[in-house]
């Protein structure tokens, strides 16, 4: 049995639907989960990854633990998870515990509990989700308008389906011990360019609103903590050439190629309409 934590958000999700169409058994956990959330014979069990001890019946006869960085407490998670015999651990984590690890410490700790909790781990180090654009549903559907800072400013955003079928790869394969991997999509895109894949997905215009930085800032605070806000408007407006670049892992472990922007548009496009 795989427990796949955040089983409600966007990766999370995906994965519960990819591991059962595989024939995997599931059990999906989220703070807020009940049966209408998941698949048909998926086990729902809802748990605070900020209250480690509540994660025990969700671990019960688990063989893997999918992770999310949640909490404050990754070594009392990866320890319900050792007592409950899951022998393996595959953590989504952040490419910015590589390129900007003070910024991204909270990440770093999470992959540091997990190289040293003793179970066999994989960490996938994903770069910006494609759905981070799903911020700009509402205004879109009520304006055709969408807004962001750093206009022409390119990164390889990844389609949360194939970090899914990344993590559900690696979940039920062997080779994968110990290994770090990072997830991007198959080229960099901008803001400008990602409004007018959702504009053609939706076969109407979308007016692109560049906002300054101060702009953004103020309405990222509103559901962020002011570091994390800082520490995303700094990828977002001076990305290294780390964060630019394409990486293979994707199109490595899948066999195919990482899906672009586009593709997610289209997938997408009724959260636009």
């Amino acid at each position: 049995m795989i427990v796949v934590t955040g089983a409600t958000g966007n990766v999370g999700r995906a994965l519960v639907a990819t591991l059962i169409q595989a024939g995997e058994t599931v059990t999906a956990v989220a703070r807020h989960i009940g049966e209408e959330d998941v698949p048909t014979g998926v086990r729902a069990v809802a748990a605070d990854l900020g209250e480690p001890q509540s994660l025990a019946p969700a671990l019960e006869g688990a063989k893997a633990l999918f992770l999310l960085v949640a909490g404050e407490d990754p070594a009392g998670i990866l320890s319900q998870a050792a007592a409950a015999g899951a022998g393996k651990v595959v953590l989504l984590s952040s490419q910015g515990v590589g390129t900007r690890p003070d910024t991204y410490a909270h990440a770093a700790r999470f992959e540091t509990a997990v190289a040293e909790s003793g179970l066999r781990f994989t960490v996938l180090r994903s770069g910006g989700l494609a759905s981070n654009a799903l911020a700009w549903a509402e205004p879109i559907r009520r304006y055709r308008s969408a807004a962001a800072p750093f206009a022409d400013v390119a990164l390889p955003f990844v389609d949360p389906d194939d970090v899914a079928a990344v993590a559900a790869a690696v979940l039920r394969a062997n080779g994968h011990d110990g290994v770090t991997y990072t997830l991007t999509g198959p080229e960099p895109t901008t803001p400008r360019q990602r409004a007018a894949a959702i504009a053609a997905a939706l076969g109407e215009p979308v007016t692109f609103v560049e906002q300054s930085r101060e702009e953004a800032h103020a309405q990222m605070v509103r559901f962020m903590p002011p570091a994390v806000a800082e520490g995303t408007l700094a990828v977002l407006g001076a990305p290294t050439p780390e964060e630019q670049a394409v990486v293979p892992d994707v199109a490595r472990l899948l066999g195919r190629p990482a899906a672009p922007f586009s593709a997610w548009a289209a997938r997408n496009v009724a959260a636009f309409r």
